[in-house]
C-alpha cells in the first residue's frame, strides 16, 4: 500500500493504462476487462486489474495536470513495479487537419511547466515516448486500418489561459495538440527506466472551436483504449 493507492503487492500488472478521468478509468475497467477487480478509490481516483485477451492488465486514474499524474506514477512505478505505462487521454487541437476524434500519438512533449527546471537549470530536457511501445502502437493501428496522427505535443500548465490565440505559436512549430499531463509522464518513465506512451484522442479544437461532451469525452473514445491493449499482443 502506498500513500495514494490502496493497492497490495500483486494487485497492479506490469502494464497500466492512464487515464485523466477516474470515471474513464471505470468505464475502461467495465468495457475492455475481463474480471476486473478494483483495488483503488483513495481520493475517488478508481484503479482496477483485469485481464484482456488473457493478458494481465491495470488502468489507474491519474487526475489532471503533471503534478497529479507525477503522483501516481511514482508509486506504480516505485512501490507497484509497474514497467508499462500509457496514458490514454483527451487533447486540444492545434492543427486544421486534425480533427475531433482523431487519434495522437506523442512522440515527444513539449511544456509550459517548470517541473524540469530544478532538474536542468539552464538547459531544456526533451522528454520523449519510449519506442518500443511507440511501434507496437504504430503496428497494432496499421494492421487494424486506424488512422492515427504522431509528432511533438504540449503538456501545458494552464487550462484556461490568458491568450486564446498563444496555441498559434506552438501551431507553427508543428505541435499537434495540447493536454497536460504527458512531458511528466516521460520524465518520471526515463528517470526510472521504465517505457512510457501517450494516446490521445482529439476532443475539442482551438483552430475550428468544435469540442465534444463531457459524455463523450469519458465513455466513447473507444479506438485508443483498443490500440494501447493492442500494443500487449506485439
Amino acid at each position: 500500500m502506498s500513500t495514494h493507492i490502496e493497492a497490495k503487492k500483486g494487485d497492479i500488472a506490469e502494464t497500466v493504462l492512464l487515464p485523466g478521468d477516474p470515471m474513464r478509468a471505470k468505464w475502461i475497467a467495465e468495457t475492455f476487462f475481463e474480471n476486473p477487480k478494483q483495488y483503488n478509490d483513495v481520493r475517488g481516483m478508481y484503479g482496477y486489474t483485469g485481464t484482456y485477451k488473457g493478458k494481465r492488465v491495470s488502468v489507474q486514474g491519474t487526475g489532471m495536470g503533471i503534478p497529479s499524474c507525477l503522483i501516481y506514477c511514482h508509486e506504480l512505478i516505485n512501490d507497484y513495479g509497474v514497467k508499462n505505462l500509457i496514458r490514454v487521454g483527451s487533447a486540444g487541437s492545434y492543427q486544421k487537419d486534425i480533427q475531433l476524434r482523431d487519434i495522437v500519438l506523442a512522440m515527444s512533449a513539449s511544456s509550459n511547466s517548470g517541473i524540469n527546471n530544478s532538474r536542468f537549470i539552464n538547459a531544456d530536457y526533451a522528454p520523449t515516448a519510449n519506442f518500443e511501445l511507440f511501434i507496437k502502437a504504430c503496428d497494432y493501428a496499421k494492421a487494424h486500418h486506424i488512422p492515427i496522427k504522431a509528432g511533438n505535443i504540449l503538456s501545458s500548465d494552464e487550462f484556461y489561459q490568458d491568450d486564446f490565440d498563444e496555441y498559434k505559436k506552438w501551431a507553427e512549430f508543428g505541435v499537434l495538440c495540447v493536454e497536460m499531463e504527458t512531458a511528466g509522464l516521460y520524465t518520471i518513465a526515463a528517470k526510472h527506466n521504465v517505457s512510457a506512451l501517450s494516446i490521445l484522442t482529439i476532443s475539442d479544437s482551438l483552430v475550428t472551436n468544435e469540442h465534444t461532451s463531457a459524455d463523450e469525452r469519458e465513455s466513447t473514445f473507444s479506438t485508443m483504449i483498443e490500440i494501447a491493449l493492442g500494443t500487449l499482443d506485439y
